[in-house]
């Protein structure tokens, strides 16, 4: 029986029956196994919509039912991070930083030295940005360009995010090896985690817009 069959048999009329892009990921995995995984999870990388928490799990389940190893599930979906990151590590390095701050100079609300002062901020942190932020939904996407346009040494660049990438994958990856048919209770809470943190993430928008705006009026009436 196929995995999607397994799944689908065991959880008939749940929400765990397979769709989207669930559907799309184990087709590749059961199409070219392992090196499928990795495939999904460096799409996943360049498209951050493409739910990790989703497909690393599907990875595990299908390593026990024995379509191919633990470790090869791990390998090939730590590769496959590596690879979509060094791809858009390129994206940003071919950007470089003159055109971060020509484009940023003609963003409304989007003040210059701020970016540099954001720049100044990554100098600092960016190997603490790169290994950690492999582990925050859609941040760890993000992340890979301005480490390019900052030019972050490319051995380091792919030695933390794989190392990072590792972790993430361990986890999720094992939780659908061990959990079998009941992979997606790990969706579950996963979606619980990244609902809040694109939470946070919009409220520090809101407030970083807000005070953008109060900061122009203000330059406004004082020029006046």
């Amino acid at each position: 029986m196929s995995i999607a069959a397994s799944v689908a048999a065991q959880s008939s009329g749940s929400a765990s029956n397979l769709t989207g892009v669930a559907q799309w990921a184990v087709d590749v995995m059961e199409t070219i196994g392992a090196p499928g995984a990795g495939l999904a999870i460096a799409l996943e990388n360049l498209f951050p919509p493409l739910p990790s928490e989703v497909i690393l799990p599907l990875a595990g389940f299908t390593a026990s039912r024995g379509n191919f190893t633990l470790v090869e599930a791990l390998l090939w979906t730590t590769l496959g991070s590596v690879l979509g990151a060094w791809l858009l590590y390129g994206i940003g390095a071919a950007l470089g930083r003159r055109r971060m701050l020509a484009i940023a100079d003609k963003l409304p609300l989007v003040d210059v030295e701020d970016v540099e002062r954001t720049e100044g901020w990554f100098n600092r942190h960016g190997y603490s940005a790169v290994f950690f932020g492999r582990m925050i939904p859609i941040f760890r996407s993000l992340i890979s360009i301005p480490a390019g346009i900052e030019r972050m040494p490319i051995w380091r660049f792919l030695g933390l995010t794989a190392a990072g990438s590792l972790i993430w994958n361990t986890i999720f990856v094992l939780a659908g090896f061990y959990l079998g048919e009941n992979w997606h209770i790990v969706e579950q809470y996963a979606g619980i985690f990244q609902k809040i943190v694109i939470a946070a993430v919009v409220l520090f928008a809101a407030y970083w817009i807000t005070s953008k705006v109060i900061k122009l009026r203000n330059r406004k009436k004082s020029s006046s």
